[in-house]
């Protein structure tokens, strides 16, 4: 039984199939999601056809270390916002050899929040052969549910990529 919701598992699946018939792979890059959206992939039998790494990069340095997101992005935007994201994602593709890829940074609560970017606020970034596409979303719920949509929302966007892309 898996831990992930049906719709989720569904979409993994369609991932799966979409990039076996283009005979491609993804990457994943996760702060907020601390590897749920991998989890959720490898859920699906024989992934490993299909999905190349994935990342966690929950502290600062390792955005940098792992992914090459510029020191200055992160000191002077913070980890939760689109330069960080798009670099996540872009690294995580060029790092894994991937075609595609995704990458999460957010605040997940109960704290953390601010102003500028409350509890909820999850910036997303996908990384295609046409380039990076990126999206902010402020999720309801708490820290569970804000981290579960984060994933449905990542695996949803690059199954609609790889549609728009076959």
């Amino acid at each position: 039984m898996s831990v992930f919701s049906a719709e989720i598992e569904q979409l993994a699946q369609q991932l799966g199939q979409l990039l076996l018939a283009r005979g491609e792979t993804v990457a994943t890059a996760e702060s907020c999601t601390g590897g749920l959206i991998a989890g959720a992939i490898t859920e699906i039998a024989g992934s490993s056809s299909w999905f190349e790494r994935g990342y966690i990069c929950y502290a600062n340095s390792a955005k940098t270390e792992m992914l090459d997101v510029p020191t200055a992005f992160i000191d002077g935007l913070g980890a939760v916002s689109e330069p960080v994201v798009a670099a996540m994602a872009q690294g995580a593709a060029t790092n894994a050899g991937a075609r595609w890829a995704v990458a999460v940074s957010g605040v997940a609560g109960p704290t953390g929040g601010s102003p500028e970017k409350p509890v909820g606020t999850v910036w997303l970034a996908w990384s295609t052969p046409d380039g990076i596409i990126t999206e902010r979303q402020v999720f309801a719920g708490n820290r569970a549910q804000v981290r579960l949509a984060t994933v449905y929302l990542a695996l949803d966007r690059l199954v609609s990529l790889l549609r728009l892309a076959a």
